[in-house]
């Protein structure tokens, strides 16, 4: 068990930590300037990939930047500096732009790499704190981290310099996401499962079709009516007009609220155009999944009728449909 004194000393070191990785952050925002805009032209006119190499604890970060870069927009892969060494190579083309991290820019595994990249004329980015060194000599721009302390009791541990460079590599993603226009839908073709994709699903991606869905002219009788809702399970109707062209006019819709609204003996040989509601709730099949379970939420209703661009019936949406893909 840690001590009283021990634990006020622990907690006192990691505030420490935070603080000097604070600074070490807010002298890089200063820092960023003329080299930063280049390296992100180079980038976004790059034909081919940008592919990203360092070794040790640089290495783990360009993993996660060259991870946030193919998920915005910026196709990317890592490139590890040792098995580079023997036969990775190959994966490098004169199309690329190979972004080199190195704290200290003397890293002695990133030579094959960059010597491969200076014989075939590919460009080089460096991040490193030491503009001078072997990696900031052979570079073509180089994006050079402030030279802050790290925030290591012994000044050893990599912590404020990977800080730095992980935060230089998400203003670069970011700004060339911006640059490209890459929107919600974009990610979510990116990101098709987990949390972030059930969030960025579209309506299109989880309403019921074809012989799925309940639908009925408004001429029908409620005994049909009933038959086809009990038969589809999704507890509502649609009542729609046929098309020329076969799509359907959407006319309303009959819940199972409306059912006991309008309970009565005679209530099977009733026309669907007496029970049904008009002017239901709709929305369009191009929304994300989201904002029809809010709209769902708001009218205390469990689905919604799904239109295309130009109006026609395209589908029905349940709000269970939305809870199984993990939106709520």
């Amino acid at each position: 068990m840690l001590t009283a004194e021990q634990k006020e000393q622990a907690l006192r070191l990691g505030k420490l930590v935070v603080e000097q990785e604070e600074r070490a952050l807010h002298t890089l925002c200063e820092s960023l300037g003329k080299d930063f805009c280049d390296a992100l032209e180079m980038i976004f006119h790059c034909r081919g990939r940008l592919v990203i190499t360092g070794m040790g604890k640089s290495g783990h970060i360009g993993k996660k930047i060259s991870a946030s870069m193919s998920s915005t927009g910026t196709p990317s892969f890592f490139l590890h500096p040792a098995e580079a060494s023997h036969g990775d190579l190959g994966a490098l083309t004169k199309q690329d732009v190979l972004l080199a991290i190195s704290n200290s820019g003397e890293s002695q595994e990133l030579v094959d790499v960059l010597e491969y990249a200076g014989r075939h004329a590919i460009k080089i980015i460096a991040v490193t704190k030491n503009r001078n060194s072997f990696l900031g000599q052979q570079a073509d721009i180089c994006l050079q981290l402030p030279n802050e302390q790290e925030a290591c009791p012994i000044g050893c541990a990599p912590t404020s310099s990977t800080t730095m460079t992980l935060a230089l590599g998400d203003a670069l993603a970011m700004a060339l996401l911006d640059l490209r226009g890459f929107s919600a839908e974009d990610f979510h073709d990116f990101h098709p499962g987990g949390k972030l994709g059930s969030k960025l699903k579209r309506v299109r991606d989880l309403m019921h079709t074809g012989d799925e869905l309940p639908l009925i002219g408004e001429n029908a009788k409620m005994h049909e009516a009933i038959v086809e809702m009990t038969r589809k399970g999704l507890g509502c109707i649609a009542v729609a007009e046929n098309a020329p062209d076969g799509r359907h006019i959407l006319r309303g819709i009959i819940s199972d609220g409306d059912l006991r609204r309008h309970m009565s003996p005679d209530l099977l040989e009733k026309s669907v155009r007496d029970v049904m509601t008009r002017n239901p709730a709709t929305i369009d099949e191009l929304s994300l999944a989201s904002k029809a379970v809010g709209l769902m939420n708001a009218k205390s209703i469990t689905g919604l009728v799904v239109l295309d661009g130009q109006g026609f019936v395209a589908g029905f949406i349940h709000m269970h449909d939305c809870l199984r893909a993990g939106i709520e």
